[in-house]
C-alpha cells in the first residue's frame, strides 16, 4: 500500500499542484483546506505525512499543529511547512522542513522521501 500523504492548505491551485506531485511520484494523497476539515480528514484519513500551510482562514497553521501534535496518535506525525511567509522556520519548531512558496517540486519530494521513504 501507497505511503499517504496529507495536503493542508486554503488556496486550491496549491492543493492541487501538491496533490498532482504527489500522486505522479506514487504517494496516496488526501487534503483539507482549513483546520476544522483538516482534522476530520487526519482522523479518517491517517496520513504518513502532513504538508502544512500557515495562513488560513478559519485556522492559524501553529494552532492547528499544536492541537493535533498533542494527540498521542498523531504525536510523532512528520510535518513540512509550506508558506509564503517570512520566517516560517519558526513557526513550528518540530517541522522535519520548512519550505517557501513557490517551491520546485523537486525540491518537495526530496524532502517528503528523506522523511517517509519513496512510496
Amino acid at each position: 500500500m501507497s505511503k499517504k500523504i496529507m495536503v493542508v492548505d486554503d488556496d486550491p491551485d496549491i492543493v492541487e499542484y501538491l496533490v498532482s506531485i504527489f500522486t505522479e511520484r506514487g504517494y496516496a494523497t488526501c487534503s483539507a483546506s482549513g483546520g476544522e476539515s483538516a482534522m476530520e480528514v487526519l482522523e479518517r484519513e491517517r496520513p504518513d505525512l502532513l504538508t502544512l500551510d500557515l495562513e488560513m482562514p478559519d485556522e492559524w497553521g501553529p494552532r492547528f499543529y499544536r492541537k493535533f501534535s498533542q494527540r498521542a496518535e498523531f504525536k510523532d506525525l512528520p510535518v513540512v511547512v509550506i508558506s509564503g511567509l517570512a520566517g516560517i522556520h519558526l513557526a513550528i519548531r518540530k517541522a522535519v522542513a520548512t519550505v517557501n512558496k513557490p517551491f520546485e517540486p523537486s525540491h518537495v519530494l526530496g524532502i517528503v522521501e528523506q522523511a517517509i521513504g519513496a512510496p
